[in-house]
């Protein structure tokens, strides 16, 4: 029998998808996915972050947990990947002898190997490149949603962020060529998937190296418009309804990029653009090199060129040296930026880093108080925000996972243009029940009735329901799969059977 797998994932969305690719390998080497209910698959996959201390203790703790679960089953496997075991290397088999495999994020598609070796020498396997061996997308992708997929653009980090250590991690920023990129995005269109998401560490920095030798058409001055006419290139897409990016440096975000964002018809007016601090003084030890004029100059402009733009962000509370003054400049900036939702974190000290050693650590009752005034802000904003789409007709991705009272509550889930998670109920204008014709992926026209700080809900009738490829697929039961360019990796079972020899050539 296959030999099963199951992959848990901690951290943002590049790990999100580096766990697509963990899939996609063990797939193509011959496991298969582990029933959610199987308790005891034959490889577990840890595939961590480290950008919070806290990850640590996930991973150890659940590493702890499992123990006894390998003791009682032998053959099991436990292999770690991602961030902290790019960080931790061998660290992690001295404090936990039971595990086989650890990885770094630079050698992903080296698991399938390093399985099978800690399988044969019974011993374990630890592999860490110092830089990428490949780049990441050539490698194969199981993708988990039929309607939406990631697509990097770039791997590493160019910045020097005091608090941040992904640079450390993640190595120097590596574009992709546009053409690699333009490639994959019409593969997934072509399985029916109708939103990409472009992935980078600071997307809006990419092509920077391409110089004005890069491509025929993107010759501008170092290649800095490469981003801005990536976007547009992704409007000439057939079939892409959707196109977002994650996440962008404000010290290299460009008026070409705003002008792609709101000429091209399939890019979605969301921006994710990371403030960390709303005081200058914190941004220079942060070494963020921006300030906080340039940041709101920014936002000034995506709204006049997009006024239903949703702009959300990453705050940092409690930074060493931050003073009251400082925490205030950070609310000033959130109020006048009117933030449709933020993503808060009390600062995290990561040995190696170089915030971990200045002086001024604050203690935790300050940073813990602070978080909650900051907390309590941005949901006044993000509540008064959403409160001013009552009455919109929204368009609607349905999504699967979103809403976990969806069930309960009788509506299902999605998320607008503008990223909003909007609950929807299901019901036609007729009075009609359409909740067993509406598949994830599929797109529904809905009006907003209550506003909630994180939510919004659609209790009235649908105005519209369309369905789509993406639903097709999810109803089937299709992922999109796809492929990889890698050689030589063992493979579990029986091998295939070998296609019958042709007398010529196969015709189509």
């Amino acid at each position: 029998m296959a030999r099963t797998y199951n992959v848990v994932t901690y951290g943002c969305q590049m790990n999100v998808h580096d766990s697509e690719r963990i899939s996609g390998l063990l797939e193509q080497a011959g496991y298969v996915r582990a029933v959610p209910t199987d308790d005891t698959p034959d490889i577990v996959v840890f595939n961590t972050c480290a950008v919070r201390e806290n990850a640590d203790n996930r991973l150890y703790g659940n590493l702890g947990r499992l123990r006894p679960v390998k003791d009682k089953h032998p053959g099991m496997q436990i292999a770690v990947g991602g961030c902290l075991a790019q960080k931790d290397r061998g660290d992690i088999v001295r404090k936990a002898p039971w595990v086989d495999v650890v990885f770094g994020t630079h050698n992903i598609g080296a698991l399938p190997v390093l399985l099978e070796r800690a399988r044969h020498n019974a011993a374990a396997e630890v592999e860490i490149l110092e830089s990428l061996d490949v780049f990441p997308s050539t490698l194969p992708t199981r993708r988990e949603s039929t309607y939406a997929g990631w697509v990097s653009i770039s791997v590493g980090c160019n910045n020097t962020c005091t608090f941040c250590i992904v640079p450390a991690l993640r190595g120097k920023e590596k574009d992709r060529r546009p053409g690699d990129i333009l490639s994959e995005v019409r593969a997934l269109v072509d399985e029916g998937v109708l939103e990409v998401t472009l992935l980078g560490q600071n997307v809006n920095s990419y092509g920077v190296a391409f110089g004005d030798a890069g491509e025929p058409n993107w010759k501008r001055s170092g290649g800095r418009s490469a981003f801005a006419e990536l976007l547009r290139a992704c409007g000439d897409i057939d079939g892409l309804e959707r196109v977002r990016f994650t996440s962008p440096h404000p010290k290299d975000f460009t008026d070409d990029v705003i002008a792609a964002m709101a000429e091209t018809p399939n890019v979605c007016h969301s921006l994710h653009m990371p403030l960390q601090s709303g005081s200058d003084d914190v941004l220079r030890a942060m070494r963020r090199s921006y300030r906080s004029d340039r940041y709101l100059g920014i936002i000034e402009k995506v709204r006049a060129a997009m006024p239903d733009a949703a702009i959300t962000t990453d705050i940092i509370v409690g930074f060493p040296g931050e003073t009251e003054a400082d925490f205030q400049r950070t609310l000033d900036v959130v109020r006048q930026s009117r933030f449709s939702s933020a993503f808060t974190f009390q600062y995290s000290k990561r040995p190696g880093t170089p915030a971990a050693t200045m002086d001024g650590q604050l203690p935790k009752p300050v940073v813990q108080e602070r978080y909650e005034r900051l907390v309590a802000c941005v949901e006044e904003i993000s509540w008064a925000e959403n409160k001013r789409l009552v009455g919109e007709t929204v368009e609607v991705l349905v999504a699967v996972g979103e809403g976990r009272k969806d069930e309960r509550t009788g509506r299902m889930s999605g998320r607008a243009r503008d990223g909003r998670l909007v609950h929807f109920a299901t019901e036609s204008a007729e009075g009609q029940s359409l909740a067993g014709q509406i598949r994830p992926g599929d797109i529904v026209h809905t009006t907003i009735t209550y506003a909630a700080p994180h939510h919004l809900n659609a209790d009235g009738a649908l105005v519209a329901h369309r369905r789509t490829r993406a639903g097709d697929a999810a109803e089937a039961g299709r992922s999109p799969r796809t492929p990889g360019v890698l050689l030589g990796l063992p493979t579990i079972g029986a091998p295939p059977v070998a296609p019958a020899p042709t007398a010529g050539c196969a015709t189509h």
